[in-house]
């Protein structure tokens, strides 16, 4: 079980979140969805490290590069 960030996947790829880091964005990210345990889909990427659109249980959120980072994952 190897972790990364949610910002080191690609579209199309799915990920399973196991831990949010300790800051200042990390409880708006737990209160949008992304909390340990939820399975994600990463549906888009805009160009020039734009943000990500993020399936996360049905719900289309979009995250900076800097805030997917902060989530902390495995594979599906």
């Amino acid at each position: 079980m190897v972790k990364k960030s949610l910002a080191n996947y690609r579209p199309g790829e799915c990920a399973q979140i196991v831990g949010v880091a300790e800051h200042a964005m990390g409880a708006k990210l737990i209160e949008m969805g992304f909390y340990p345990g939820k399975q994600v889909k990463v549906l888009f990427r805009a160009p020039f490290n734009g943000p990500f659109a993020i399936d996360a249980g049905g719900a289309v959120l979009s995250l900076r590069e800097d805030e997917a980072s902060l989530i902390e994952t495995i594979d599906c």
